[in-house]
């Protein structure tokens, strides 16, 4: 019988847990990299910028953040994070000059 109570609550408690998203895979770490080398042309930055983008966003996103350094612009509801991933990411890759 406590079996029961016991199942729902673990049941409960996994579908409030939020799902794991992917991380980026290292083919779009190596097309972030590739993107961004033609436009700063810095492989410091470049390199930092990708490693950092490796942590701070999900598969998903990382989409979104390549897409965006192509030329387009996110949807409306990755506005709020795509600034706070360029934010976090400039802290990380910030210019030492």
């Amino acid at each position: 019988m406590m079996r029961k109570p016991l199942l729902a609550l673990a049941l409960l408690a996994a579908a409030m847990a939020p799902a794991l998203a992917a991380a980026p895979t290292g083919a779009q770490k190596q097309e972030f990299y590739a993107v961004c080398m033609g436009i700063a042309q810095d492989a410091g930055l470049c390199g930092c910028k990708a490693d950092a983008a490796m942590t701070l966003i999900d598969e998903r996103f990382m989409g979104v953040v390549i897409a965006s350094m192509k030329g387009s612009s996110p949807a409306a509801g990755d506005f709020k994070a795509y600034n706070t991933y360029v934010a976090r990411s400039n802290q990380i890759c910030k210019p030492n000059y």
